[in-house]
């Protein structure tokens, strides 16, 4: 047996919907029911012994393990955590040994731990909130009711009573969320550049960074319940679009628990063996949890082609549902639509909205500046999806068509981007999973080009097999020459060498010439390389992972050279 992560989760998340402690654990060669059983008696023990006798229990398995979870209130979770640790210690012992712990001795540590944690002043404020149906947050450092413009932020540790507010001036303001595979970060972008279309003051946090009203905050992944809660508490906000990423979801959960609409762009392997993630069924379990914080008059946005979402969403009730696909007869979304259903869809370049039986065209995709005049899919679909997240949200159909429109694609770094230096054409992206890397592919093979130069790497925790199958899919885009690079930040316990060696050897067995594979230890000496090979009409693809904002710097200064 093995204890993997013990941990605080503190809003709706894969196990329920309130607050808890979790452990996770892998049972090893232990009889599974046997260890779950052992733990659910010695934590009934001890919380027992502290008072907590009442608390919901619940077991999450996955394949080899289980997270084991029970209720805790919300001002004492660091104490729920340490008696999970001690239950979990126990659990050992009693399977070791045969013999039962004495809860006692550590009992009157844990009360104590419980004492010093309790805060009367954050639960009254709590409960006093959902009986006026207000939204409440909570960290370790603040405590907020209401959300945006219409909220109020008190230090943890200075709560006002109840008496001492004026409930009237808190309210609730429009939430999104996004979460999925691929296009996230683009379809949150593309979301503010509509609020902002409809006077909205956005604000957005992201992978990349938190923003309000286009100004950005601060740089950094803030996908998690932390970036979150930033937007959700600054009084500028009028609208907020939250990026969430899995991480998040599996290490805290939702960092609200009431938002109006939630996107589901789609579920694709990426990073597939992390504990509770083991397989693509087990990823959009964890992508779901968004539509927990969706309410009957809520919307789920979800893509029609991936099969994965259309299976959860004939097995869940309580919202509403949006289905987009650039497919116009994509066999979901033209049955929701013919039963008066909202959805989106590409017919004709036009993008159509249906809504109550009726379809109305909003936009020719070939206007939208991300799209690559409809040549990049894969961005097609995330225009749907943002729009569908903010017409959801109530926006007006004038401003959808304004805001995507509006999002140049150097206003999306990283992401589908295409320089024209000189006679050569240059498309960037920071695609690193198959799914990813399959969309601008697509995209690179459609492009004309005289030649087609690519730069390449991969992360270490990728299979063998897997960079292999990376490999043929760029060769099959039509590949003239190729550098690959390594990549030292994320060898994740390669050796160096090993996987451009790995990428190298599937080139030359597709039929490459060997005079036609380079290779460079740093990132961007392989971008330099690459434009100094190419000639007129050439498309270099660039896979950028380390040094985007440098690389980003450097073709600017080319293309303005």
């Amino acid at each position: 047996m093995e204890l993997i992560d013990s941990r605080r989760l503190t809003g709706p998340n894969i196990v329920w919907n309130h607050p808890g402690a979790v452990i996770d654990i892998r049972f090893g060669d232990n009889e599974p029911d046997e260890v779950i059983d052992t733990w659910k008696q010695q934590l009934g023990r001890m919380l027992k012994a502290v008072g907590w006798d009442a608390l919901e229990v619940a077991v999450h398995r996955v394949p080899g393990g289980a997270s084991l979870v029970f209720a805790a209130p919300i001002d004492a979770l660091y104490a729920g955590t340490d008696i999970n640790d001690w239950a979990w210690e126990a659990t050992c012992k009693k399977i070791q040994s045969g013999n039962d712990v004495d809860p006692g001795p550590d009992a009157a540590r844990l009360k104590d731990t419980i004492t010093e944690e309790r805060n009367p002043r954050l639960q009254a404020l709590r409960a006093a909130a959902e009986t006026r149906d207000k939204v409440f947050l909570s960290d370790d450092d603040d405590v907020s009711i209401g959300l945006g413009c219409n909220s109020l932020t008190f230090p943890v540790a200075d709560i006002p009573s109840a008496e001492d507010i004026t409930w009237d001036s808190i309210a609730a303001i429009p939430v999104g969320l996004v979460t999925g595979t691929n296009g996230k970060t683009t379809s949150v972008r593309l979301a503010a550049s509509i609020a902002r279309a409809a006077g909205h003051r956005a604000g957005l946090s992201s992978t990349d960074w938190i923003a309000v009203d286009g100004d950005i905050i601060d740089r950094g992944d803030y996908s998690g319940p932390g970036g979150a809660r930033t937007i959700l508490r600054d009084r500028r906000v009028t609208l907020a679009i939250l990026e969430t990423a899995r991480g998040g979801l599996l290490r805290r959960g939702l960092a609200i628990n009431y938002a109006d609409a939630a996107l589901i762009t789609n579920i694709a392997e990426d990073h597939l063996g992390d504990f509770g993630v083991q397989d693509l069924e087990q990823l959009a379990d964890v992508k779901w949890i968004v539509t927990r914080a969706l309410g009957p008059a809520g919307y789920a946005i979800l893509n029609a082609e991936d099969p994965r979402l259309v299976v959860r969403a004939t097995r869940s009730s309580g919202f509403k549902l949006l289905w987009f696909s650039t497919d116009p007869d994509n066999p979901t979304l033209r049955d929701h639509v013919n039963r008066d259903g909202w959805g989106l869809t590409v017919e004709n370049h036009q993008l159509l909205w249906y809504r109550d039986g009726n379809a109305a065209k909003l936009i020719d995709v070939r206007e939208i500046p991300v799209t690559l005049r409809g040549a990049a899919r894969h961005n097609v679909a995330n225009a749907l999806g943002a729009a569908g997240l903010m017409l959801a949200l109530g926006v007006d159909p004038d401003a959808v068509i304004s805001g995507l429109t509006g999002l140049l694609p150097e206003d999306n770094p990283g992401r589908c981007n295409l320089y024209h230096i000189g006679d050569v054409d240059v498309l960037v992206d920071f695609a690193h999973n198959p799914h990813g890397m399959a969309a601008l592919f697509e995209l690179a093979r459609e492009y004309p080009a005289n030649r087609r130069l690519l730069i390449i790497g991969q992360a270490g925790d990728r299979s063998d097999e897997a960079i292999r199958e990376l490999t043929r899919s760029a060769w099959n885009i039509g590949i003239d020459h190729v550098i690959i690079k390594e990549m030292a930040q994320y060898a994740r316990g390669r050796q160096r060498g090993e996987i451009p060696a790995l990428i190298r050897g599937e080139f030359l067995k597709l039929g490459a010439a060997e005079d036609s594979i380079g290779y460079q230890e740093h990132e961007m000496d392989a971008v330099k390389k690459s434009l100094d090979m190419a000639g007129k009409g050439d498309l270099v693809i660039m896979l950028i992972h380390e040094n985007m904002d440098a690389v980003t710097d450097y073709l600017r200064s080319r293309k303005d050279a």
